[in-house]
């Protein structure tokens, strides 16, 4: 189970750049559940899971995984409990090792030994058979430079990767955006796939309404560093991308009618 209570994070404070992009974010991810991260640009989305993956240390706030309180952890500590995909295919693979070398990473992950006793018969028979589930032709191309693929392959190995343990926590940062839409709908079904398959509790980060209604079985929905709405599973089978959309408008109205009595009340107090 993750628990973020009360998370704040301020970038070059007190500069004309200040940027607090989470503003008290608090939430619980049950095990087995598939959160989907809505929001847009600069709504503190990816931030969210910048800072559960550890990238920065918050501000204030607590992170706990399955009980234990990861806050203070380095990132290659919490490496061990959070498998991760980042938006841009090319990030978090070794491009210049094989597609074998780079599963043999992931499968020592967190442990202390080299890649020789990774590269064995029986690994490469067990890296071969995950390979062929993808459905690319990448089975018989183990010894083939990561970097030579198409960027749809290599997000494709780089969601093996990073479920390749079963980690406590998958993050999926935007690991579609890159990608033009047929290579991207095979990505998001190999997503679905292996998180069923393996029944990996997972958080999202997504621009897309359709995916967010599509995909999950939870929503939170942030707009500058703060959660606006938390819809469950019971609600969120009955949204459309239309429902998210009026949601947005919600908020933005709002927004309008808090800056203008603000400026009706700056007005009559100065």
């Amino acid at each position: 189970m993750l628990h973020i209570e009360n998370l704040h994070k301020t970038f070059n404070p007190g500069t004309i750049n200040e940027v607090r992009a989470l503003r008290g974010v608090s939430c619980t991810v049950e095990p087995g559940s598939f959160v989907v991260v809505l929001g847009t640009n600069g709504s503190g989305k990816s931030t969210l899971l910048n800072a559960v993956a550890g990238g920065f240390l918050p501000d204030t706030g607590k992170i706990l995984l399955d009980g234990v309180d990861i806050t203070q952890f380095p990132e290659h500590k919490r490496a061990r409990l959070i498998g991760r995909v980042f938006q841009n295919p090319f990030t978090g693979t070794a491009p210049d090792m094989s597609i074998a070398e780079n599963l043999a990473l992931a499968a020592k992950r967190g442990m202390h030994r080299g890649l020789g006793q990774a590269l064995n018969k029986k690994s490469l028979e067990a890296f071969r058979e995950q390979l062929r589930l993808l459905k690319m032709g990448l089975e018989d191309r183990l010894d083939n430079p990561i970097g030579k693929l198409s960027g749809g392959q290599r997000q494709a190995i780089t969601l093996l990767m990073a479920s390749w343990l079963k980690p406590r926590l998958l993050l999926l940062d935007e690991h579609t955006a890159a990608l033009d839409p047929k290579t991207a709908a095979k990505v998001i079904q190999l997503t679905e796939e292996i998180i069923h398959r393996d029944q990996l509790t997972t958080m999202m980060v997504t621009h897309s309404m359709q995916q967010a209604v599509n995909m999950g079985d939870r929503i939170l929905m942030m707009h500058q560093g703060q959660v606006r709405y938390d819809i469950g599973r019971e609600e969120k089978k009955r949204l459309k991308a239309r429902d998210l959309l009026a949601m947005f408008d919600d908020i933005r109205k709002k927004e309008q009618v808090d800056a203008t009595t603000a400026e009706m009340l700056r007005q009559y107090y100065v």
